[in-house]
């Protein structure tokens, strides 16, 4: 059970998350569409309760890092959605100055580190950076989120063994989705439990019901409260589903309507909606409210982007190294 109590306000605080995660993934499919935004494009629709129900146990000084599937993860973790929607049209007022794109959200105020495009590549930079806070003596840890066909990856298994060697305040998440790109577990493994894989090294490792916030918060309130008391590393397949393609160029044919409509009878936002409402922590107004402030933010982010101006040709100079003056960059 968890030692964060889950009251009234964390309820409340999951549905404006989530909502507010899923409500700019939308609007993102949306402005594909229409190409304002270019490029790749993974949204999160489906998967907001494995971010909430980490946010509402983990502390502003606290990282987080993840694979390009990255919006929902920055947008929780403090990323202001004009931001972040600037990112994505590729303006200089984007987290990354419009450099990054969809898939390299940065935001160094608010402890998120990045986004990454290589497979499997943020998995041994999430232990360097428990390394750090451990080297440094805080008790802040690392969150490192990684997709189900990342886990095939040789730096999973060289991470894990240093993580448990040093005990790093690390909780390494696989986000399983059923699905690496178009290919399902089933197809990359003989076995299907992934969460297995960290019991190899000793590390506390378990499945997590990844439609259920709650359930979600319970396991990571376990592995924070472990890093924090310098125990060491948790590993946790949080089983979860997304409604959208692997990106937008995506049709998904290689699943069933039937099945994808099965996970969305579960849908995390409308069961934390039930659970307000049966427990009359607010009424239908709030909700209306709520919604209105959402589709307000999102609005605002959108006129935020288009207003924008793009980069400077002269920002292809700038943020490749530390060194200002560095000698070999000419014209």
């Amino acid at each position: 059970m968890s030692s964060t109590p889950i009251t009234k306000e964390t309820y409340l605080e999951w549905y404006k998350s989530m909502l507010l995660m899923r409500k700019f993934e939308e609007k993102a499919g949306q402005l594909y569409g229409q190409q304002k935004i270019r490029g790749f494009c993974h949204l999160y629709i489906g998967q907001e309760a494995v971010v909430a129900g980490a946010l509402s146990v983990l502390r502003k000084e606290d990282s987080m890092i993840t694979a390009y599937r990255d919006h929902a993860h920055a947008i929780a973790k403090g990323l202001s959605p004009n931001a972040a929607m600037a990112e994505l049209f590729g303006k200089v007022t984007g987290c990354s100055k419009g450099k990054g794109g969809s898939m390299h959200f940065f935001d160094k105020e608010n402890n998120f580190a990045g986004g990454h495009g290589i497979v499997g590549g943020q998995i041994p930079l999430g232990a360097g950076i428990a390394f750090a806070e451990k080297y440094n003596g805080t008790d802040n840890v690392c969150v490192c989120y990684m997709g189900d066909g990342a886990v095939r990856q040789g730096s999973l298994n060289e991470t894990f063994n240093m993580a448990m060697l040093w005990k790093l305040p690390v909780i390494f998440v696989c986000e399983n989705n059923g699905y690496a790109m178009g290919t399902s577990v089933k197809r990359t493994t003989n076995m299907v439990d992934i969460y297995k894989m960290g019991l190899g090294f000793d590390m506390p490792s378990a499945p997590v019901d990844g439609m259920d916030v709650v359930a979600v918060h319970n396991a990571m309130d376990e592995a924070v409260q472990r890093a924090r008391t310098g125990e060491g590393p948790t590993f946790l397949e949080i089983r979860t589903y997304r409604y959208k393609g692997h990106s937008m160029s995506d049709p998904a044919k290689y699943r069933t309507k039937e099945e994808l409509e099965q996970y969305k009878e579960r849908d995390p936002i409308a069961a934390v909606k039930h659970a307000i409402l049966d427990n009359k922590y607010a009424d239908d107004q709030w909700f209306d409210q709520e919604d209105a402030e959402v589709k307000r933010r999102i609005d605002e982010a959108v006129k935020f982007a288009e207003e924008s101006e793009y980069p400077n040709p002269e920002e292809l100079y700038t943020d490749v190294y530390v060194q200002n003056d560095y000698p070999y960059v000419v014209d």
